[in-house]
């Protein structure tokens, strides 16, 4: 029986900066790295031999990971699936003051796909919805309320 998230995986090309963004842009803390090599038999990636960097980025109190995975052999081959393509993928955050984090982010040249879409919930909260792209051009999600 599955008990919970652990944490999900982006494959990078450039793991300095990737790690730089999501430390010094989202302020995620890097919790733990790690240098793997698979026996040439193969281990759980179905990579013969592979070796590779593994980098988890998150909250230093628990809760999900990001692991991002540098390949160093054998190296990944370039392309990224669109938005709305079979395949793609997202990563959503919590925050608790939008127009402030768009701001931020702006402000350091992060892409967004759109400015956040802000509304008011019944409870009288504000609530607002928006995707942003990383460095490498994963799509990321911000949700407030």
């Amino acid at each position: 029986m599955i008990k919970g998230f652990f944490h999900s995986g982006l494959v990078v090309e450039d793991m300095d900066k990737m790690v730089a963004f999501f430390r010094d842009a989202l302020g995620l803390s890097v919790l733990r790295e790690a240098h793997s090599k698979a026996p040439p038999e193969g281990d759980h990636t179905g990579i013969p031999g592979a070796e590779r960097i593994l980098v988890f980025v998150g909250f230093p109190d628990g809760g999900h990971q990001i692991e991002l995975v540098k390949y160093i052999d054998p190296p990944s081959p370039a392309g990224r699936p669109d938005k709305h393509q079979l395949g793609a993928s997202h990563i959503c955050f919590y925050v608790d003051d939008m127009d402030a984090i768009y701001k931020s982010l702006s402000a350091q040249g992060v892409h967004f796909v759109t400015p956040p879409i802000i509304r008011d919930n019944a409870d009288g909260s504000r609530g607002g919805i928006c995707y942003f792209q990383d460095p490498e051009g994963n799509y990321l999600e911000l949700i407030q309320g």
